[in-house]
């Protein structure tokens, strides 16, 4: 007769996503999670099969909680661009310099996985999305110029957000991130097509 789980199957889940956050696939073993999670490698591989399947659970997990959080934060009412600049800072300041756990496992894993990448792609097809519609709105309530190009505006809002999320990682100054989004936050606002 198989024993009871003795554990929240989601609290691990949750906790080991902040493991892999921290440290990437990589350099995270299965020892390391037995340690991090309090649990037997058996009961991680009975209840999770392998590394790589609590890997995709927890990247569902973050993009069910942290991401759902950030496009919550894009699409609160008020200017467009006040919504964006807020969110923008929000999120340099959000992590406490691990950056995006998504952005992190693409950089880390890139091609090598098709079911990361199928997830991360997911990930960010919901960011360009809520930042197209985010400017869509700007446009429609005359924050930004009738004559911006959405599509444009918004791969290069999305390369800036990748970018501002490596550089959080990386440890660099608050400030100057902060300087970077203001200008592009000015940029936006004069642009036209």
């Amino acid at each position: 007769m198989a024993r009871p789980r003795e554990f929240d199957e989601q609290d691990v889940v949750a906790r080991a996503t902040h493991l892999f956050w921290r440290r990437g696939y990589n350099a995270t073993s299965v020892r390391d999670l037995g340690a991090e999670l309090a649990l037997k490698q058996s009961s991680l591989y009975r209840t999770f099969t392998d590394k790589h399947t609590l890997f995709l659970r927890t990247l569902d997990h973050y993009r069910a909680t942290e991401s759902a959080q950030a496009e919550e934060q894009l699409n609160i009412p008020g200017p467009s661009l006040e919504v964006l600049r807020e969110w923008l800072v929000w999120m340099i300041g959000h992590d406490a310099g691990r950056g995006c756990f998504v952005v992190n496992t693409a950089a880390e894993l890139g091609t090598t996985d098709p079911e990361v990448r199928q997830r991360t792609e997911a990930a960010f097809e919901v960011t360009r999305e809520t930042l197209a519609s985010l400017l869509r709105r700007g446009i429609r309530d005359g924050d930004l110029p009738a004559t911006l190009d959405v599509d444009a505006a918004m791969e290069l809002l999305f390369t800036t957000v990748l970018g501002l999320r490596v550089r959080e990682r990386a440890g660099h100054d608050p400030q100057r991130l902060a300087t970077a989004i203001d200008f592009t936050i000015r940029t936006l606002a004069t642009s036209a097509s």
